[in-house]
């Protein structure tokens, strides 16, 4: 094992955020900017081109800020990590790109992060390290994940979506409404002034054993609930009642897969990741399951939810410590 690099300069643009991350001794944050690319609101949803764009135009000015923030000069950088998958590919190769010609004008190197990965150890940046073997469950717009932990790099997959994320299902459901994008925050702040069981929406894949998800059937099932009132705007407490009736469907089914696995491997920690895990009824009802069995819940702000630079600088800098090759 090496140690950590001193200074390590972050860089993530797996979708539509811009991100950029100055991390010291492989603990402290010395900068964290995250710049959102509001042009995709016009179009209900994330424009892979435009996005592309956007990141080309952001970077520079992001990553001098960072390092003007965290004062600490170019040459004093001892490393870079950039995230290298999953991702949009136009987005991907405009972060791996800067970070490649940057790291190679400074002559440090470089390593390409999972953006996966790195949601599952998000919680350490505030939280500290995770009592093992844990499970984490990753809740974004691309991605509905539960894997099992058992250390760095020591991961088993459990399961996932088989077709919509949960995020994605949220931000079409807030298209159909009329709601715009992103489609989450608003839903649950719809779901709070409305009764979730006011439509029968069903709970995909939990009469199924495994940890699989399914969302595009609820998806389905929210456009026929909505098709007999015509097309938007609808009445506030329709939606309201859409909302949390959507919101209570996602949460249960979440909720009872996350635990089937807790239990299944009798885990002393949950990790929760991705955007979505900024949804208060969603932390609210793991809150509730994780007391209940005793299960150390670890939630990151949501700044550390969302993409974003910090955590593919904390895993970078681990992986760089245990030894791996720098990318070519």
């Amino acid at each position: 094992m090496s140690a950590v690099p001193h200074l390590l300069l972050a860089i993530e643009t797996s979708c539509d955020d811009t991100s950029v991350a100055v991390l010291e001794d492989g603990r402290t944050l010395r900068a964290h900017l995250i710049a959102a690319q509001d042009v995709h609101r016009l179009y209900g949803g994330v424009v892979p081109e435009l996005a592309s764009r956007a990141h080309l135009e952001l970077l520079p000015p992001l990553v001098s800020r960072a390092l003007a923030e965290a004062e600490v000069r170019p040459e004093q950088l001892d490393a870079l990590a950039a995230t290298r998958a999953p991702g949009l590919v136009g987005s991907l190769v405009v972060g791996v790109a800067f970070a490649k010609a940057y790291a190679a004008a400074l002559g440090v190197p470089l390593v390409g992060v999972n953006h996966i990965e790195a949601h599952l150890h998000a919680a350490t940046l505030e939280h500290g390290e995770s009592p093992l073997p844990a499970v984490a469950l990753v809740v974004s717009g691309g991605h509905t994940e539960l894997v099992e932990v058992r250390g760095f790099g020591r991961y088993r997959w459990l399961g996932s979506t088989r077709d919509d994320a949960a995020g994605e299902a949220y931000d079409k459901v807030a298209k159909l409404l009329g709601l715009g994008f992103p489609g989450g925050p608003v839903l649950d702040r719809l779901a709070a002034g409305g009764n979730p069981a006011a439509f029968a929406f069903p709970r995909p894949m939990l009469d199924r054993p495994g940890c699989d998800f399914s969302f595009s059937g609820l998806k389905t099932a929210v456009v026929l609930a909505v098709a007999p009132h015509g097309a938007p705007p609808h009445p506030e407490p329709l939606l309201a009642d859409l909302a949390a009736s959507f919101q209570a469907a996602v949460v249960d089914t979440l909720v009872s897969k996350a635990m089937r696995a807790v239990d299944a491997l009798q885990a002393r920690a949950l990790n929760l990741g991705g955007g979505v895990a900024c949804n208060r009824e969603l932390r609210a009802r793991l809150a509730v399951e994780c007391g209940k069995r005793g299960v150390t819940l670890r939630i990151p702000s949501p700044r550390l939810c969302a993409d974003n630079a910090a955590m593919i600088a904390l895993v970078g800098a681990w992986m760089l410590a245990r030894g791996d090759e720098p990318d070519p």
